[in-house]
């Protein structure tokens, strides 16, 4: 027989080194106090004055808590790595969680959010009547997060590391999907069932069960359709069952002792430790889990500052934890809903709400972040938020002790925090016998509120405060208790918000460039923030291997002295590896003079004939002033030269003869200079291919006009349609992909991409039986279709702003030139005064002549400084086809040809 006795009571924390004569407690103390004086000099700095002993006396409240329940080792582990990191330049958030309501964690630098002027309260994060572990959320920068871990597996042990399992169980939509993927129904048909599915029900994970009892529509469809209804009952089966599993997006788990003495382990994907058990189940074993999150807006805050440091002097450097937050231009930027790119607001729903809120102080852009979610909005207490805020509502407070705690959020219970406050101003409370009243209330059980709602109105009996008020008061924050957030998160989330919004309202090249740094993999966003961009009146150009660096950059526009640019990095062009980017840098001490130059003095051992290629039809040695085809068709004899320069270098041969290889260097490019480019398509083409998206041009560029007289959408605002609105949107059509439903017929799926974004399409057999050449064709078109609101799955569904997602149901489709020239009936030309020359004009007839068609023309010579003149070409009929106008403008050098 065998006994086995489970220690479920110790926490099996790791050994903290301390120095000689210390110990954990007095360590803490120290360091904390130290710390704490720190911050004063820092809050000195900014201006700000405190009250200085009110600190130090929280900070020593807070120690007492700390040291009573057996944390000091816990906080001392964290602000290691944590500090560590910032000593490493590994970009750290302000804080995430309740930790942010810590003094002792802001004086640790833990957390960089003082948590006195936003009345956090540490009682929310260590409650010391409820004997809890703390837990601490650390956001790291997103690329550098494996550094920390590596870091503290290298300190405490790799046995005594490792990250934790995840089990994903079928919600109710995942469930649906999965059977219908079974049973042979396709995605865009079962969307039907699944769009009328919440996510969230009561605040809670939608079942299927409760979906039915409040969307009566829900029953009509499975009834309508017998396949339904076996699916719905089959993934009833099925729901809330075991699927996949993962490994925690941050979760660590660091012991004292080999981990497999606690608890089961495995190997991950990619040979890491993780732990059998769940993170709940870890916590029971005894074992402690830290939070290492990645964060890709940190990188992007990182990226952007060191962008605007960059050539200034130390004392000049700007510290992005030191902005002041009062700064009327950033409140401007996010009252406008000009939101792209920053943190937490970027979806058209929190746009939409912020440009109705415009705010205007810091604890606004709190607010907002705990407003925007679905209860709140579903409530109808972002509308009375928003109302008193603008004086469109009259601000009450239930008792004149409740202004203090309510006056920044107009009256309204916004936060968990004022939900305690309450019941310990006008109730009795302790702050700590207050969270229990929060979580209680949190958890709606019938028993334990009723027992709640009568030490509350006892309480406030004490303090003068009558029972119905009390009853009524008690009724309130139950009310909102269910929609409340935590402050502490929503001021550390909404440090950053306003971070990101300053960096753009005053240095948006710097944070455009990093934005884009941050998405380079993600074609889609990149075509997005290029199009802002260019819309704010900044230029965005290709990469360039003397101007670029690894990342997006900022630097000195030629043609616009005094002013900048963003240009591509070099990391973005695809099949051009670090290698070969190290190599390029290293050998760029002077500007290269041309593809030669270029392959005579980078190390040909890292480059090959694709990354040449690639940095060719990507843009990045247009500078030489010569066509792409003309330096692709040399590239080989470039390679070459390159290697026997290389040789040379190595065997010392330019030492002793002197000079290079300057002669040989110039003439195999002279013999290509002569050839024509590629054609604008061809060119486009190749620059997509090598880039993931355009950037010197777009197919529909010429289109711009017409995109204006016969679309409705753009992708973009596409964003802010209606479902089943009937839109018509010109764009490419990308990235086809085709399955066969159960019945036999095809279904495709698609995206739309246009100068401002991109859209998911969803085709039908009817459909593409009619249009696939057209849909295929890698041409502009106007497609015509229904908006239908796509439901996000999975992790996407669980991001707070995870909002259904337009796409266009295809109904028809038309080439853009078509429907240009069914409707076009003149071409205008404008030539200046130098361009309209005998000759050229002799060319331009002889071209009209081999065009000829239903159009009129006009030409318009403009002569600087003087009137523009207009002439109609009478006689002079053409078609209006996109070889006449490509032919025009290559006459004359520029584009000069329109059709209206």
């Amino acid at each position: 027989r065998c006994n086995v006795d489970l220690n479920l009571k110790d926490k099996h924390l790791p050994k903290f080194q301390v120095p000689d004569g210390e110990t954990l407690d007095s360590y803490l103390q120290r360091r904390a106090r130290e710390g704490l004086d720190q911050r004063f000099e820092e809050i000195a700095r900014t201006g700000r004055r405190v009250d200085a002993d009110g600190y130090r006396e929280r900070v020593e409240r807070e120690l007492g808590v700390i040291i009573k329940m057996g944390f000091s080792g816990y906080f001392l582990i964290v602000q290691d790595f944590i500090n560590w990191a910032k000593r490493n330049g590994i970009p750290v958030g302000p804080g995430r969680g309740s930790g942010a309501g810590s003094l002792v964690a802001y004086s640790l630098r833990i957390t960089d959010i003082d948590p006195l002027p936003y009345n956090l309260l540490f009682e929310r994060f260590l409650n010391p009547e409820r004997v809890s572990m703390p837990d601490f959320d650390i956001d790291f920068c997103q690329d550098r997060r494996g550094e920390v871990i590596s870091y503290v597996t290298e300190k405490y042990g790799k046995e005594n590391v490792a990250q934790i399992i995840t089990y994903g169980a079928l919600s109710a939509k995942s469930a649906i999907k999965d059977v219908a993927r079974v049973m042979g129904v396709p995605f865009a048909e079962v969307n039907e069932l699944t769009r009328n599915i919440p996510n969230l029900i009561e605040g809670h994970p939608a079942t299927i069960e409760k979906a039915l009892e409040v969307e009566p529509k829900l029953t009509q469809i499975q009834e309508q359709k017998p396949v339904f209804k076996a699916i719905m009952e089959y993934a009833r089966a099925l729901e809330g069952l075991t699927r996949s599993t993962g490994m925690h997006a941050a979760g660590v788990v660091i012991g004292e002792k080999p981990l497999w003495e606690y608890v089961p382990l495995c190997r991950g994907q990619n040979g890491e430790l993780v732990t059998q058990f769940a993170k709940d189940e870890v916590e029971l074993a005894g074992l402690v889990k830290f939070d290492f999150l990645g964060l890709t807006t940190l990188t992007v805050i990182s990226n952007a500052v060191k962008l605007i440091n960059r050539g200034k002097k130390a004392e000049e450097h700007l510290d992005i934890a030191l902005l002041p937050l009062d700064d009327r231009k950033t409140y401007q930027l996010i009252s406008s809903g000009d939101t792209a790119g920053i943190f937490q607001m970027e979806s058209s729903g929190f746009t939409e709400m912020v440009k109705k809120l415009k705010p205007s102080v810091f604890e606004d852009i709190i607010a907002a972040g705990a407003l925007y979610r679905p209860g709140p909005l579903d409530s109808g207490m972002v509308d009375i938020f928003i109302n008193r805020k603008h004086g469109r509502e009259r601000v009450a407070y239930p008792h004149p002790k409740l202004e203090a705690i309510l006056r920044d959020t107009y009256g309204v219970i916004v936060y968990q925090e004022q939900v305690m406050q309450i019941a310990q101003v006008l109730g009795g409370y302790s702050l700590g016998r207050a969270d229990l009243l929060r979580r209680a209330m949190g958890k709606k059980k019938a028993d334990l509120m009723a027992k709640e709602r009568s030490g509350f109105v006892e309480g406030c009996a004490k303090n003068g405060v009558e029972v119905k008020l009390a009853t009524d008061l008690f009724d309130t924050m139950e009310q909102f208790a269910a929609y409340s957030f935590n402050k502490s998160h929503s001021t550390a989330y909404g440090l950053i918000t306003y971070q990101t919004a300053w960096l753009k309202a005053h240095y948006p090249l710097e944070f455009m460039a990093a934005l884009l740094s941050s998405e380079k993999d993600n074609t889609d966003k990149v075509v997005a923030h290029i199009a802002e961009a260019r819309t704010r009146g900044i230029t965005v150009l290709q990469p360039d291997v003397n101007e670029s660096d690894l990342e997006f950059g900022v630097s000195p526009d030629p043609k616009k002295p005094g002013q900048q640019l963003i240009r591509f990095g070099l990391g973005a062009i695809k099949g051009v590896g670090e290698n070969a980017i190290e190599a390029t840098l290293a050998a760029r001490t002077k500007p290269f003079a041309g593809l030669f130059d270029f392959c005579a003095r980078i190390d040909t051992r890292k480059i090959n004939k694709k990354v040449v290629e690639a940095l060719v039809t990507a843009g990045a040695l247009d500078f030489t002033g010569k066509p792409r085809r003309a330096l692709f068709e040399c590239i080989e004899a470039a390679l070459q030269q390159g290697a026997s320069a290389q040789k040379d270098r190595e065997s010392g041969q330019f030492g002793l003869f002197g000079g290079g290889p300057k002669a040989a260097d110039e003439a195999p490019e002279e013999r290509v200079f002569g050839k024509e480019e590629w054609g604008e398509r061809e060119r486009l083409a190749l620059e997509k291919q090598a880039l993931g998206f355009y950037i010197t041009g777009h197919p529909l560029s010429r289109y711009a006009e017409d995109v204006k007289r016969f679309a409705t959408h753009t992708c973009a605002s596409l964003g802010t349609a209606r479902g089943f609105e009937k839109v018509t949107v010109a764009g490419i059509v990308r990235g086809w992909r085709e399955r066969l439903t159960k019945t036999g017929k095809k279904i495709a799926f698609a995206v739309l991409e246009d100068l401002t974004g991109a859209r998911d399409l969803v085709i039908y057999d009817d459909i593409i039986q009619k249009y696939e050449a057209l849909l295929k064709g890698d041409e502009p078109v106007l497609v015509r279709g229904m908006v239908r609101l796509a439901e996000k799955f999975g992790a996407e569904a669980q991001q707070q702003d995870a909002e259904p997602s337009p796409e266009i149901k295809v109904d028809e489709v038309s080439r853009l030139a078509d429907v240009r020239a069914a409707k076009a009936t003149r071409i205008e030309l404008k030539l200046s005064a130098e361009q309209a020359t005998s000759d050229k004009l002799v060319e331009l007839k002889t071209l009209f002549g081999r065009y000829p068609g239903s159009c009129s023309t006009t030409l318009s010579i403009v002569v600087a400084g003087a009137s523009e003149t207009k002439i109609a070409l009478k006689g002079t009929r053409v078609a209006p086809s996109d070889d006449l106008l490509a032919a025009v403008d290559r006459l004359f050098g520029s584009k000069v040809a329109q059709i209206r």
